[in-house]
């Protein structure tokens, strides 16, 4: 398991843009994999929890539903301006469902922290992403020179050229 705390250690500027595009609006968008294969695309509030990026949820929530069918998860900061000048982050990988009371408690103690609520009781989802890859992309009002970043476990922080 890639954890966030992993990403962050080996491309930090890449990590340090993503949690800035992650707290801009306070969610993401979560891409999931319905039961029919159709994707699924839900707003979520994310939280970087002791190295881990987790995704909280209602309890039985269909995109929580999604997961614990099929872990695989596209995590993309959310965006508001369609020139492309706040950067578009995401993160590909698979969603563990976090069952162990000491992080799921941890989990809550950064939500009140961050937002003043904790839920009520125990019945709701906490996943933590397992990452595959990391992508940013940047066009800042430059469309001949975008800024394209891509990050896998296994390699380097590479920046993609595109030529049109």
């Amino acid at each position: 398991m890639t954890t966030w705390a992993e990403f962050e250690a080996r491309a930090p500027e890449l990590a340090t843009l993503g949690e800035a595009r992650f707290r801009a609006s306070g969610l993401v968008l979560v891409g999931t994999l319905r039961a029919n294969g159709w994707p699924r695309i839900t707003p979520v509030e994310p939280r970087l929890v002791d190295g881990e990026l987790q995704l909280g949820m209602m309890w039985q929530s269909l995109k929580a539903l999604d997961l614990l069918r099929d872990p695989r998860c596209t995590v993309h900061s959310t965006t508001s301006d369609k020139d492309g000048t706040e950067g578009d982050f995401k993160v590909y990988g698979t969603a563990e469902h976090v069952t162990d009371p000491a992080r799921r408690e941890r989990h809550c103690q950064v939500t009140e922290q961050e937002i003043g609520w904790r839920p009520a009781d125990d019945e709701f989802h906490v996943f933590s992403i397992d990452i595959q890859e990391v992508a940013y992309a940047l066009f800042a009002g430059n469309e001949d020179d975008p800024k394209i970043y891509s990050w896998r476990p296994e390699g380097d922080l590479r920046r993609l050229h595109v030529r049109s």
